[in-house]
């Protein structure tokens, strides 16, 4: 058995496939005869020494992790600050991961989690500490920087663009005389991925989503109006996605919740669709329907892309085998090698090009006139929802999700 423990955490917003990567990475660790340490509800169960034992879980319960959404082990929305305004929390993690021989970190997130990690890898070094940090990659909105895409996302993106096609089948089906203009929320706070991701319903000139509201185009509510006027006099309804982060020219959020901010400082925003919704049928006179799948898009599980696991539980493997090979303060990022036919390789990318960056969507795959994506767009996104992996269903119809014991370790240190 190689000397230490690994000490893995989930960060953030989790996602369909986010168990997957969990689960490759105690298989892999596993097969090196390395124990697997989980921190309860992330970042937090490493400061509060709140650690659970993985070898407590059968193998057979590990492998079902890859088709069971959740996060098995909890996150949270918590960021550290700087190693000096925050430098008495990072020297309780560090005691932590001394008290219980971690030797290895792997924190599973998005850009703030790649900068934490970071920061615990420099403050290692400064005591002079053996301790490899690695970031996984996770997120639904595929705005982390230098990976090609991100696990999370082509799940979501799925679930995206199937439900607006079903929903408007629905909405053709009674547009002669009931609803007239459907909207549809997408998350999204700066970058407008999964917003695109239903540009793929469409395959057809009239196909739905007609319009597309994206974070990276300043939202001109009398020119949109205009828009939803001029499709449902010419096709007979239309269907709006609207990204939750769309702002108007001064830079606005649309859809400000007024929740003041999260713990990542971010805005908390909700209700761009009914916001709209409103707007069309006050200004149009055009009944409206609309809806916000919020968690749905992240938890969808069912109807995941074969693609999206695949490179989920890649990422974990590579992950394993970084920190092993002491390849410290690394990301295995995806990258795509070829279009047509679609391929892609795990290679390593330094943590400090991904933390605090943010990938928005490139100018040419939005369409001319901002409702729409290109081509290119079309070509980016399509092979990352293809395939099917379903998870097995019980008798009663519904999926067969997996529950850990999630077993605590003692704890060794005085509490916080």
């Amino acid at each position: 058995m190689a000397n230490g423990t690994l000490l893995y955490a989930q960060s953030g917003g989790v996602t369909a496939v986010i168990n997957a990567t969990a689960s490759a990475v105690i298989q892999t660790a596993r097969a090196r005869k390395v124990k697997v340490l989980a921190a309860r509800n992330g970042i937090l169960g490493a400061l509060r020494e709140d650690l659970i034992d993985t070898s407590k879980e059968s193998l057979a319960a590990i492998r079902a992790l890859a088709h069971t959404p959740g996060g098995a082990f909890g996150s949270c929305r918590v960021k550290l600050k700087s190693l000096e305004a925050d430098r008495a929390k990072y020297e309780r993690l560090l005691d932590v991961l001394r008290a219980h021989d971690v030797r290895w970190f792997l924190y599973n997130g998005g850009n703030d989690s790649a900068d934490t990690a970071l920061k615990v890898s420099r403050l290692a070094q400064e005591f002079g500490y053996p301790l490899t940090c690695i970031g996984v990659p996770k997120t639904i909105d595929n705005d982390l920087a230098v990976t090609d895409c991100c696990p999370g996302f082509g799940s979501a993106a799925k679930y995206t663009a199937v439900s607006v096609r079903e929903a408007a089948l629905d909405v053709a089906a009674m547009a002669d005389t009931s609803t007239k203009v459907f909207v549809y929320e997408a998350m999204g706070r700066h970058a407008g991925w999964l917003a695109a991701a239903a540009g793929l319903a469409a395959q057809h000139e009239g196909d739905a989503p007609h319009l597309i509201l994206f974070p990276e185009r300043a939202y001109d509510e009398a020119a949109f109006l205009a828009q939803v006027d001029k499709v449902v006099k010419r096709v007979g309804y239309c269907v709006v996605v609207a990204s939750e982060g769309i702002r108007t020219a001064d830079g606005t959020f649309v859809a400000d919740a007024g929740g003041g901010k999260d713990a990542f400082g971010h805005t908390q925003l909700g209700g761009v669709a009914s916001h709209l919704a409103g707007r069309v049928k006050d200004v149009l006179g055009y009944k409206v329907h609309w809806t916000l799948p919020d968690y749905l898009q992240r938890s969808a599980r069912h109807i995941a892309s074969k693609t999206d696991v695949e490179q989920a539980m890649a990422v974990g493997v590579a992950a394993v085998e970084y920190a092993l090979k002491g390849m410290n303060s690394m990301m295995p990022v995806i990258v795509r090698t070829s279009d047509a036919p679609y391929r892609w390789k795990i290679a390593p990318a330094s943590l400090d090009k991904i933390a605090n960056h943010e990938k928005t969507m490139p100018a040419n795959f939005l369409r001319k006139d901002g409702y729409g994506i290109t081509a290119a767009a079309r070509r980016y996104l399509e092979p990352l929802i293809r395939g099917e992996n379903p998870p097995p269903y019980g008798r009663d119809g519904l999926p067969r999700y997996i529950a850990l014991k999630n077993v605590a370790m003692r704890k060794k240190l005085a509490p916080m």
